[in-house]
């Protein structure tokens, strides 16, 4: 795995200005969170390996993102919604847990065959999520068909895996991974791993895969339009990104995410001095279009879509293409992007066509 670790931050990395700011504009935060409460939880449903499943999805409030602590990502504002003093305890994460089996009884049909777990930092860092409360909830959950566990590449290991797998419970891995182009997530996203270590991370979970009768894979996030991508790059280098996630054996779903402005980030800043606009909802819809034919499931959720800090267009046509979205991403078929059209794609290709990082946004 790439060095140095989130232990040794940004030494040598040349991450030091990044991360300065960064802990400058996070020290801004004055909001407290209860450890017994877990930040959200809500029904849904999700295209997986298996089809189309309900599921619940828990985030889970923890003492936050290890690398966030240090400085962390431009465009991530999570650990701003974590517990104070970088840990919560395994009852108290109990306790988020039940809160959130109480919600799904409250609000849905029956048991999800579905769980997502995610921690806004990495499920699998034994500081983040004690080993004791992984594996209780890995039991709490043995009898549901597939869990989803978000981590960075570095935690990913086989013995964490198989608390899962050795119930027979599917499993797959939420890599963070951002863009499959190492100068871009460096120097854009700044996150401090390689495109080699998610490979690896894929590779880890092949073998747990191997070693259990239970499917185990993972599930590349991706993150569309990171700051100082001008809109053209942003879209190629996500069609290049997903190719490239759909290439290597393991990773079974990409998961396209167009950057929302978050309190507490570089990319808040930059917007407030109109530095930076969200991706248009077009591009979302035209990088889908284009990454059809990969041997992969290809997803996007665009968070806050159709608002100034969401991905959006012209605010006319907002909720038709973010519906056209959510079709693709159950179906997989890009035909319904040719049911959407709006005056205002005429401005997103004028973009496309002229803007450079030099001279963005051209439109806000």
């Amino acid at each position: 795995m790439s060095k140095p670790s989130p232990d040794a931050y940004e030494q040598g990395r040349g991450m030091d200005a990044h991360n300065a700011v960064m802990r400058d504009i996070r020290a801004e935060r004055t909001e407290t969170y209860d450890p017994t409460q877990p930040t959200r939880v809500w029904i849904d449903e999700d295209n997986t390996p298996d089809g189309v499943v309900n599921s619940l999805t828990i985030i889970l409030n923890t003492g936050g993102c290890r690398w966030a602590r240090a400085g962390g990502c431009t465009m991530c504002g999570y650990v701003a919604e974590s517990v104070e003093g970088g840990s919560v305890s395994h009852e108290a994460l109990r306790q988020q847990i039940e809160v959130c089996l109480d919600h799904e009884r409250e609000h849905a049909d029956g048991p999800a065959e579905l769980i997502k777990i995610y921690t806004s930092g990495s499920f699998l860092d034994e500081r983040e999520v004690p080993a004791e409360t992984r594996k209780s909830i890995a039991e709490t959950f043995a009898d549901r068909d597939r869990i989803v566990v978000e981590s960075l590449p570095d935690f990913v290991d086989r013995g964490k895996l198989a608390d899962f797998a050795a119930h027979g419970l599917a499993t797959d891995v939420a890599v963070g991974l951002e863009t499959a182009t190492d100068r871009v997530r460096r120097d854009c996203v700044n996150k401090y791993f390689d495109f080699a270590d998610f490979e690896d991370a894929c590779a880890e979970a092949a073998v747990a895969d191997d070693e259990h009768d239970a499917d185990v894979g993972v599930k590349a996030y991706l993150l569309m339009k990171p700051p100082f991508l001008s809109e053209p790059e942003a879209a190629a280098d996500m069609i290049d990104s997903i190719e490239r996630c759909a290439a290597v054996d393991g990773c079974h779903t990409v998961s396209m995410n167009p950057c929302n402005v978050q309190r507490y980030t570089m990319v808040d800043e930059l917007f407030f001095e109109g530095g930076y606009r969200p991706p248009w909802l077009w591009s979302v819809a035209h990088v889908l279009e284009e990454t059809a034919h990969v041997d992969a499931i290809v997803v996007s959720d665009p968070v806050g879509h159709g608002s100034e800090r969401g991905a959006h267009n012209c605010g006319e046509c907002d909720d038709r293409v973010q519906t056209a979205i959510k079709d693709f991403d159950l179906r997989q078929d890009p035909s319904v992007f040719e049911q959407v059209s709006c005056a205002c794609e005429a401005t997103w290709e004028f973009v496309m066509a002229e803007e450079t990082s030099y001279n963005m946004p051209l439109v806000r």
